[in-house]
């Protein structure tokens, strides 16, 4: 089994355990949740799950733990040279976002949905952090980066661009003319003009498609077939890609400096506010329950 397919796993199986747990707590739960706060007094279950019960005191612990380990476990290895070497980035910044996903759902369950005064703050100031890191992965995921995470340059991104294209020619033996009419098809661009992001989107994919239907057509018009075929259709859509972030390399770059003016403060502040709150809980009598 190689190496992408046993990380479609870690990520998969990441994935179902966020899915599993939200499943659990939504459906252990609903008919507590869903009452009236005055109401839930009245629950066979309110003493387990309100936010001082087992189970909700338990979230609370749990999701918080989950965020604090999620975010100092990615900083020390983006930040501190000795540990810079152990593991990959990015395998890292997707643990870091499974942990601080999952912690989030456990922390929403621990409030029981009922959250007001300064701990409102510290769960608003959480949603935000936990959007702004979706917006901030898209980001991410458009900017180029070997294997590590580092950012590329676009030497390094031209580089792999002209290596696609040697393998073209020396591991698929596709002929001098036929490289040329599907690099030629290849570095069209997409009409930018359009009423929305979503409209400019669809145009980017229709136009996407379309190219490598053109691509095919050159490759059956000059008899490219055989094993290698799908494999040059892979490599095609891969010089797609690396055109179209090309185009947005610096952009995208700039997006992502000034995502985490926002990004930061708003975990600062969630964290800040959460040790608090635990601080006034500890001072008024609460007491770690196991």
């Amino acid at each position: 089994m190689g190496g992408i397919s046993i990380h479609r796993i870690y990520i998969g199986f990441l994935i179902l355990v966020v899915v599993l747990a939200t499943s659990f707590l939504a459906y252990h739960g609903y008919s507590y949740y869903s009452l009236g706060v005055e109401n839930r007094f009245f629950h066979p279950d309110n003493q387990t799950l309100k936010p001082s019960g087992f189970m909700g005191h338990t979230l609370g612990i749990l999701g918080s733990f989950l965020m604090l380990v999620g975010v100092a476990t990615y900083m020390l290895r983006k930040r501190v040279s000795k540990f810079s070497r152990i593991g990959v980035l990015k395998y890292w910044l997707e643990f870091h976002i499974f942990l601080c996903t999952l912690g989030p759902i456990l922390v929403l369950y621990h409030t029981a949905f009922k959250f007001g005064g300064l701990v409102a703050v510290s769960f608003w100031s959480m949603i935000a952090v936990v959007l702004s890191g979706v917006i901030g992965r898209y980001i991410y995921l458009q900017i180029p980066r070997t294997i590590e995470g580092r950012e590329m340059n676009l030497n390094e991104i031209n580089q792999i661009k002209d290596e696609l294209n040697k393998k073209l020619v020396t591991v698929y033996h596709i002929e001098e003319m036929a490289l040329e009419d599907i690099l030629n098809a290849v570095k069209k661009r997409p009409d930018r003009t359009g009423s929305s992001m979503l409209a400019r989107s669809i145009a980017k994919y229709k136009f996407e498609r379309r190219t490598v239907s053109e691509v095919k057509e050159i490759m059956k018009h000059n008899n490219i077939n055989g094993k290698g075929y799908k494999e040059v259709i892979r490599l095609i859509k891969d010089e797609i890609s690396l055109n179209r972030k090309i185009d947005r390399l610096i952009s995208m770059q700039n997006l992502f400096k000034y995502w985490h003016v926002a990004h930061l403060p708003f975990a600062l502040l969630m964290l800040i506010i959460m040790l608090i709150h635990v601080g006034v809980a500890i001072t008024f009598g609460a007491h770690w329950i196991f």
